[in-house]
């Protein structure tokens, strides 16, 4: 398999991408084609120790770097030689099995549907980012992609996520939970109660009906479903709110010496849960409803963060989701 990376995404691009990718090469079998500077990408390896590796990789030059401060249709209009539109095409003339970028979200969904293209039938593509629950994880369908939503949008949402869930991370029968500020059927505004109506009559999903953002750590669900605002309000409090714990507890951890005997013997159990609740072990989330595999990075990945969503985007590409996703949008029963 070979994945298509921009190498200048994100804010540690491109040394920590360019370690990331190395690693991936070594521990997931994967090649990579990487997009960017190659000037630069060579001075990077230099600084790292890296050129042998950098050898292994194809490197597709372009002339531009799409930056966050950027409008997503930079992708497509004044920033059409950037890494990321350069990897974006290549993906879609099939120069890769995939694409993987930790740059601009929104350029990234812009890019997902204008360059890659929809599957067919598919209303919008949505970013599905995977986030740690009491018992394993759960997904978040739509984490930010689509600020305005229609009810039958956030039933392809659920469609999409379901789908990925079973194929990917391997929940049987993924239960599809509606974001909402209440569990009556009756909560919400109209948006969620016309979807709520949609997806109890949609066949293709084991819907469960509404569930409140604080039963999402206690599983509340496998598969969340959100128009992209709330999903993204929902996504960056659940991250700022696992960081902000661990730092509590690391500070009561090492307050004095009582309690850093203590934190001694509980070493391997904090360190565990520190792991589970580090969004950086899942690497990032798929784009899911283009043609063929787009991940999203996180922003801020090292290169630890880029070798996990490449494991993702391995495992996506690999699963046949793509065409499991067009059958599920296509059955007239399930819309």
């Amino acid at each position: 398999m070979r994945i298509i990376v921009d190498g200048f995404g994100g804010d540690n691009a491109p040394g920590e991408i360019l370690l990331g990718c190395a690693q991936a090469m070594d521990e997931l079998g994967v090649g990579i084609l990487l997009t960017g500077d190659k000037a630069r990408l060579e001075a990077a390896a230099r600084e790292r120790g890296l050129e042998e590796k950098l050898a292994r990789m194809e490197v597709l030059p372009c002339g531009q770097v799409l930056s966050m401060e950027d409008e997503p249709t930079s992708v497509i209009k004044e920033k059409a030689d950037s890494s990321m539109a350069v990897g974006l095409r290549a993906l879609a003339e099939g120069r890769g099995d995939a694409f993987a970028s930790a740059g601009n979200s929104g350029a990234m969904v812009v890019g997902a549907t204008t360059i890659v293209k929809r599957i067919r039938g598919v209303k919008r593509v949505t970013f599905a980012p995977i986030l740690p629950k009491s018992q394993g994880f759960f997904m978040l369908s739509d984490g930010g992609a689509n600020v305005d939503c229609r009810p039958e949008m956030l039933v392809q949402f659920g469609l999409m996520g379901s789908v990925y869930m079973e194929k990917v991370m391997g929940v049987k029968k993924p239960r599809v939970g509606l974001c909402n500020v209440g569990s009556e059927s009756h909560k919400g505004d109209d948006l969620r109660r016309q979807a709520y109506g949609l997806l109890t009559e949609c066949k293709g999903l084991h819907f469960t009906g509404n569930v409140e953002p604080r039963e999402l750590p206690y599983d509340g669900c496998d598969v969340a479903v959100a128009d992209g605002f709330t999903g993204n309000m929902l996504l960056k409090m659940y991250e700022g709110v696992a960081l902000a714990l661990m730092d509590q507890i690391k500070g009561v951890m090492t307050s004095g010496l009582k309690n850093k005997l203590a934190a001694a013997v509980l070493y391997s159990d904090m360190k565990q849960l520190k792991k589970h609740l580090d969004y950086n072990e899942y690497g990032g989330a798929p784009i899911m409803g283009a043609q063929k595999p787009v991940f999203k990075i996180h922003g801020s990945a090292k290169a630890s963060t880029v070798k996990n969503a490449l494991r993702l985007t391995r495992d996506y590409t690999q699963s046949g989701i793509i065409g499991d996703i067009a059958r599920a949008v296509g059955k007239k029963d399930n819309l």
